[in-house]
């Protein structure tokens, strides 16, 4: 598919993952004034008359949008987080089917998986088992767009890829305690116990848990050739192939950011998913992608963008 002449709307564009897919989508071709990134507040996707109008037009609908947070955000909002992500998916899936989209990109989740399936990943499993308690009713929600997607195309001939990057990193994450994922909330919580010039930090869970990080903008590469060269039913991993520790993980933010301190693990608090590791050939053999970021060089980006952002950093 060729993306200079077609009009894209880019649900999530303002976020994290979001900008570094525009800025993709111009580096193969697409013409900026075609990109149509809305905000929440502009067009909550949780109504559907906005879903509407958000597809009005276009020809490709990539949709990122998601409410998304750590493992305490997902053990404080449940609900909402099912409710929000599998109202906007559904609708847009069929909104992009009523107004004739060419094609929409549904980005998934690697907490679609079971909570157990064999290591690595693979497509296959995907409903070998139920998610992670703490990460279910996020990753079943994300999960049904999958479902659509390849009913949908088995109906009406809609064409819908579904993806599933694994856990994302990098300059311009959510470092917000709130609501961040493990590597923005590492970083934060060492820079701030070397302000204070306190002598320890404290971690969720045991370390013992693995994760495979893509760095954003690998991701968002792999998305937009996606976009140009992929186009069938099955689901298709985007990762790096390499599984990483907590341990491992808390231990190289600590060095990068030459922090001698303690670091104390609460193991009263939960890990989350024993491992995490994709095959990725699928995502290799049908367009072509490969991570090119390693995860030290990522880390130091994320840092370096981290204490640079100052008042930018939530």
């Amino acid at each position: 598919m060729n993306l200079s002449d077609k009009k894209i709307l880019l649900t999530g564009g303002n976020g994290f993952l979001g900008s570094f897919v525009k800025e993709r989508l111009i580096a193969h071709g697409a013409n900026e004034e075609n990109i149509f990134t809305p905000t929440a507040e502009e067009l909550n996707l949780v109504v559907w008359e906005n879903c509407q109008k958000a597809v009005n037009n276009q020809d490709i609908v990539i949709h990122l949008a998601a409410k998304v947070g750590g493992i305490g955000f997902n053990r404080e909002k449940p609900g909402e987080l099912f409710y929000d992500n599998a109202l906007m998916g559904i609708q847009m899936i069929e909104a992009a089917r009523q107004a004739g989209v060419e094609k929409l990109v549904a980005i998934g989740t690697i907490c679609a998986y079971p909570n157990n399936p064999p290591v690595p990943f693979k497509e296959e499993d995907l409903w070998s088992g139920y998610p992670e308690e703490t990460n279910a009713p996020y990753g079943l929600a994300k999960k049904m767009m999958l479902v659509q997607s390849q009913a949908y195309r088995d109906q009406y001939g809609f064409n819908s890829i579904y993806l599933l990057p694994t856990n994302l990193y990098g300059p311009r994450d959510n470092f917000d305690p709130k609501n961040s994922h493990v590597i923005p909330a590492l970083i934060r919580k060492v820079s701030e116990a070397m302000e204070s010039n306190s002598d320890h930090i404290d971690v969720w869970g045991t370390g013992s848990a693995s994760r495979e990080f893509l760095y954003a903008e690998d991701a968002a590469e792999g998305i937009v050739l996606a976009t140009e060269r992929y186009d069938k039913s099955d689901p298709v991993n985007l990762g790096t192939g390499r599984e990483v520790t907590i341990k491992e993980t808390v231990e190289t933010i600590c060095r990068l950011m030459d922090f001698q301190g303690e670091i104390r693990w609460d193991s009263t608090k939960p890990d989350g998913q024993p491992r995490r590791q994709l095959d990725t050939a699928r995502a290799k053999e049908g367009f072509g992608f490969e991570a090119r970021i390693s995860f030290e060089d990522g880390l130091k980006k994320a840092i370096e963008w981290y204490r640079e952002a100052g008042g930018e950093r939530n």
